[in-house]
């Protein structure tokens, strides 16, 4: 994947496209950030936790730039979003990840909201980039708050 973004960002240059290049070499900087910083090898595990937080935030900043009425702004990072998407793995589907909740639900057994970590210990390396965490923990806890 990282080589993928390299050249990604070569051909980008070529095209002189400059939004696509400047989002692309953020997030190759950001994974030599996290390589160096960490002293982890670039592996596509690395690649897809850096995109999705980079894609996080800038849907936090798309709630700010709406606050302050920037829709230029939000314009411009919806198109980046959209962008960075193209380098994650194909998102599940609403019933696909609800499949895989329920499977995880029946071999953790839970019996209160404690048990909210051993399910996410279970369920993130299934689903890690290929949806919203953010969705998944309120999935979740509405199903514990339901037993």
């Amino acid at each position: 994947m990282y080589e993928t973004l390299k050249k990604a960002i070569v051909d980008a240059m070529k095209e002189k496209d400059t939004l696509k290049v400047q989002t692309l070499r953020g997030v190759k900087g950001e994974i030599d950030l996290e390589h160096i910083n960490k002293k982890v090898e670039i592996t596509d595990e690395l690649v897809i936790d850096v995109i999705s937080h980079q894609i996080k935030t800038r849907k936090e900043s798309i709630l700010e730039f709406e606050k302050g009425n920037r829709s230029d702004l939000i314009e411009k990072t919806n198109v980046e979003i959209e962008l960075l998407s193209k380098y994650l793995p194909e998102q599940l589907s609403h019933d696909e990840l609800m499949n895989l909740i329920d499977s995880v639900f029946v071999k953790v057994n839970p019996t209160s909201s404690k048990d909210m970590g051993l399910i996410m210990k279970e369920l993130t390396p299934l689903v890690k980039g290929k949806c919203d965490m953010k969705e998944v923990s309120l999935i979740i806890k509405d199903k514990l708050s339901n037993l």
